[in-house]
Order: C-alpha cells, then sequence, then structure tokens
C-alpha cells in the first residue's frame, strides 16, 4: 500500500504572519494602497487568488503576475524579520511519517511555490517536501492537488493507492474530495472540529500536538 500525504501549509504546519504583510506591502508599492488586505478572506485561498480579488475590489490597472514578484521580494524580507512559527507537532510527525514504509509526502498549498519554500525554509521543514502542487500552478485549489498528485507520481515513481489531503480549513476538505483523497482536516487555526467535520472531512483532529494520538488516528489510512 502506497499513500501520499499531501499536507497545507499556512494554518496546518505554520502560523507565517509574513504573508500577509508582504500582500499588503506589495499593494502599497504597485498601486499606493496601504490596506489592500481589508475584507479579503485569506483562509485556504490561493495566492493567485487573492491578489486577483484584491486587483478587483480596488479598481487597479494590475495582473496577478505583475504582483507576484513584489509580493515575493516582500515576502523574503518580512520572513527574514519574523519567520513565524511551526505548530506543536509537526516537526516530530513528519519525521514519523517519512520513516513509514509505503508513504511519501508533498505540499499541496495555495502559496506560490517560492513562497511556500520562503515559508518552510527557517524552520528546517522543505526537505520533507520535494515536490508539490502550488498557488503558482492554478489558482483553484483543485486543480493545485490535481497537479501536485500527478507531480508526486512522476518523483517518486509511484502509483499511490490512496491520497490523503491534510488541511485546515473546509476548502482543503472540498479540493481533497474533489481529487478522490482522503481528507484531513486539522483544528488548531481559523475553523473549528465541528465546521471541518460538517465540511465533510474523514478525519477530524484537534490539533497535531500530540504525536502519538495523530499517529493513532492515521494509521487506518496507510495500513
Amino acid at each position: 500500500m502506497a499513500t501520499l500525504f499531501l499536507f497545507d501549509l499556512d494554518g496546518t504546519l505554520a502560523a507565517v504572519p509574513a504573508g500577509r504583510r508582504a500582500f499588503v506591502k506589495a499593494f502599497a508599492e504597485l498601486a499606493g494602497v496601504p490596506d489592500a488586505d481589508r475584507g479579503i478572506h485569506f483562509a485556504g485561498r490561493t495566492d493567485m487568488a487573492l491578489f486577483r480579488e484584491a486587483i478587483r475590489a480596488r479598481g487597479l490597472d494590475l495582473t496577478p503576475e505583475e504582483v507576484a514578484p513584489v509580493y515575493l521580494r516582500h515576502l523574503a524580507e518580512e520572513v527574514a524579520k519574523d519567520p513565524g512559527r511551526v505548530y506543536p507537532g509537526v516537526p516530530e510527525l513528519l519525521a514519523a511519517l517519512s520513516a513509514w514504509p509505503g508513504v511519501y509526502l508533498a505540499l499541496g498549498t495555495g502559496n506560490l511555490e517560492a513562497g511556500a519554500r520562503l515559508k518552510l525554509a527557517p524552520h528546517g521543514l522543505n526537505h520533507y517536501f520535494p515536490v508539490g502542487g502550488f498557488g503558482s500552478d492554478a489558482e483553484e485549489r483543485a486543480e493545485l492537488i490535481r497537479v501536485g498528485i500527478a507531480r508526486a507520481r512522476a518523483y517518486y515513481g509511484v502509483a499511490f493507492d490512496r491520497v490523503v489531503v491534510v488541511g485546515d480549513t473546509p476548502l482543503d476538505v472540498d479540493c481533497g474530495k474533489a481529487n478522490g483523497a482522503v481528507t484531513v482536516a486539522v483544528a488548531q487555526s481559523r475553523y473549528s472540529v465541528a465546521a471541518l467535520r460538517e465540511a465533510g472531512a474523514d478525519l477530524t483532529l484537534p490539533d497535531l500536538a500530540d504525536l502519538d494520538r495523530t499517529l493513532a488516528a492515521l494509521r487506518p489510512w496507510v495500513a
């Protein structure tokens, strides 16, 4: 049995407020807009979709492709100032999963790939995720998960028997189900266990802090 775990980043692996600060600074630099994040719901969204929404909401003469490199430049600066934090239990979980026979890891995140790497680098987590699906691959999460699965299959040379999408929002649940994946939702960020269960997650966890509890809950999906 070969199982691919696709992990979301923000709200699942780590909390990195540098992303929102970089978003605001990019629009301030490009368009003189000081509060481009106002009224925008970030959770579970892709970077390119967020750029597009801010552009549309403010009526700006910009494209997401023009915003992206400026955002990444500011993101690098902001991460250097404050890298944020990895959620308790995450490093231990990734180490344990990567040691399990038949388990493979990849990212499935709305971050631009370069942004995801910037966010994970200070915490030493990039090596767990040699490939993935990213917001730079598609604006819609279901499509980037599809790309991530295909990319992982090619990289690892494995035809996975099961794919498990791990995230923290109903959008993560939706995009996993759209790709026929098992969905694991972690209620350590914006959404409660009840809300994630209502969204249809196959498994909900309050957090990832207790390694034994997390591995016991995941074990049926890799047996």
